[in-house]
């Protein structure tokens, strides 16, 4: 057996099934050999967007995925969407040929293990002797650190004969995760501040996706309303103390529910600027909890009064039997008058605004809630970033955690549509959505030839302002330069037809019609939705400016 095909044999037996990437002459046999093993391989169109589906793939599906990329230059496409990944916790292998030792003057001669930590990744280089050991320690570390590990393959090495016996038999993602308990003492406290406290509001985030049952529980018990974060909304959606989104997102009854907090509980999420609005989410006498399986999380964002080290559902349920012992029952924040209030201006979509659309643009929130209703309630949403974000975030219905993918730690445009693709194969009896922007959808554009190919039913709705919107909005539509972020209109529609989409080009309600056809069937190509919007700065970007 040759050293590729050891790899792929080990990877494949550890559990990853589902492989995204660009073939070149360097990572062909590493391809071929995890296919005949029995992986599923997806030929993305550009490296950037094969580490984009395999973000995506680790957020919403069940094993770790992997993406397989020539040596130099296509790690170097590829390495935006890693750096996301790195930024968002995403376990991910990126299967990476290099060039051999000796090759001192390739051309694709790069420092490969220093471009990827320098964006946060991990790297591992796999040796003849000790291939499998190798790459089933990068696994595990990808897993139990929930971080992208690049395993550079030299191609002297790849090629090679290998008597290696190693079979790794290492269990899959869930069981190798760090159940880390919280110390007594630490429980102890936490009970404490709940007992003491009257309006308490439990946040989980990408770290309290796993608990949803465990903070249900605690919240009950200490009579707290639930919110997330953007990464893990739709955890509580059936809870009637549901508040949605904390944050930039929050309607308006979330922002006040969870500044009128005298506790707050995080839950795995980080309480940065965005989760907590530069702070002013947090009341004057609130007093702050952080619960995280990372020792340097707490207060890594803001003081806080309490870190706990532990795992969101080990702790959430150590802290709930704390009260049960004591007795602790009560309503809490969970009164009659907040339940009505939740059912009634809990969503956005209930909550009233001044329609700007002109018959020549749409507005984002009369075609957002519109599309909401038509869609199917079994759906993946995934975005790009842009002025645009909050509404197919915010104003779509998801029907789980698993039904949004927020690819926005490094805040980079463009990533959205090969996000997509990798929700549709995490997530395969969902419809996939996309809410991209018109600079979004121009930079991935190539990726369009791959939703057909695939064969994707997907949904891209363009939110298309003929700008930068967030720049616009920053700078200021009274800028002598904006001419800079502006441009002509395109058409969206025109091009998608081109790829082999069905395509619409919405300026009115009316115009949705098309949309309606398509979802009645046969759904035979993916749809385009090129919507004309209406330009001005969304709500969450204005909360955004006020920390500049």
């Amino acid at each position: 057996m040759r050293v590729f095909e050891k790899v792929a044999e080990t990877l494949v037996g550890l559990g990853v099934r589902q492989v995204f990437g660009v073939v070149g002459s360097g990572n062909y046999d590493i391809t071929k050999a995890l296919v005949e093993h029995g992986a599923t391989y997806v030929a993305a169109r550009h490296e950037g967007g094969a580490a984009s589906m395999a973000d995506a793939f680790a957020r919403v599906g069940d094993s770790v995925p992997a993406i397989s990329l020539h040596q130099g230059c296509g790690l170097t496409n590829a390495i935006t969407g890693i750096a996301e990944a790195a930024k968002s916790g995403s376990p991910m292998l990126i299967l990476t040929a290099e060039v051999a030792a000796s090759a001192i003057h390739s051309n694709f001669r790069i420092e490969q293990d220093r471009l990827v930590e320098s964006v946060g990744a991990v790297s591992f280089r796999i040796t003849r002797e000790t291939a499998a050991r190798d790459v089933a320690l990068a696994y595990r570390i990808a897993v139990t650190r929930r971080i992208p590990v690049l395993v550079n393959l030299p191609l002297d090495v790849q090629g090679a004969e290998t008597t290696e016996q190693f079979l790794p038999s290492l269990p899959g993602l869930a069981a190798l995760s760090s159940l880390v308990a919280p110390a007594t003492g630490a429980v102890t406290r936490l009970a404490d501040l709940i007992e003491r406290s009257e309006r308490p509001v439990v946040i989980a985030g990408r770290g309290g996706r796993n608990a949803g049952p465990e903070l249900r529980e605690l919240a009950r018990a200490s009579g707290a309303l639930l919110a997330t974060s953007a990464v893990a909304r739709g955890l509580f959606n059936d809870d009637p103390f549901y508040l949605d989104i904390s944050g930039g997102f929050s309607t308006p009854l979330a922002a006040r529910s969870i500044r009128g907090a005298d506790l707050i509980i995080s839950f795995g999420s980080a309480l940065n600027m965005w989760t907590m609005r530069h702070g002013t989410l947090i009341g004057p006498e609130a007093t702050v909890v952080q619960v995280d399986v990372d020792p340097l999380a707490p207060g890594k964002h803001r003081p806080i009064s309490l870190g706990v080290l532990g795992d969101s559902a080990v702790t959430a349920a150590a802290v709930t039997e704390e009260l049960q012992k004591r007795g602790l029952s009560r309503v809490g924040y969970r009164t009659e008058e907040m339940a009505k209030a939740i059912k009634c201006e809990g969503r956005w979509q209930d909550v009233p605004y001044e329609d700007l659309g002109d018959g020549e643009r749409i507005d984002p929130r009369t075609l957002t809630i519109a599309l909401d209703r038509l869609l199917d309630k079994e759906r993946v949403v995934a975005v790009d970033s842009g002025n645009f974000l909050g509404y197919p975030s915010a104003f779509l219905d998801i029907p789980d955690e698993n039904g949004l993918v927020f690819s926005q730690a490094f805040q980079c445009v463009g990533l959205g549509l090969a996000s997509a693709i990798g929700a549709a194969y995490a997530q395969p009896d969902r419809l996939p959505v996309l809410g991209t922007g018109d600079g979004g959808a121009l930079m991935a554009s190539a990726e369009m030839e791959s939703v057909v190919r695939l064969g994707i039913p997907l949904v891209v709705i363009v939110y298309n302002d003929s700008a930068y919107g967030a720049e616009v909005h920053h700078f200021g539509e009274s800028d002598h330069a904006l001419g800079l972020i502006t441009f002509p209109d395109t058409d969206f529609a025109a091009i998608a037809r081109g790829y082999g989409f069905t395509a619409a080009t919405v300026r009115t309600p009316r115009d949705l019609d098309p949309v309606r056809q398509w979802l009645a069937g046969p759904r035979d190509t993916p749809l385009l939705i090129d919507a004309k919007t209406v330009s001005f700065a969304s709500w969450w970007l204005e909360e955004a400016f006020k920390g500049h």
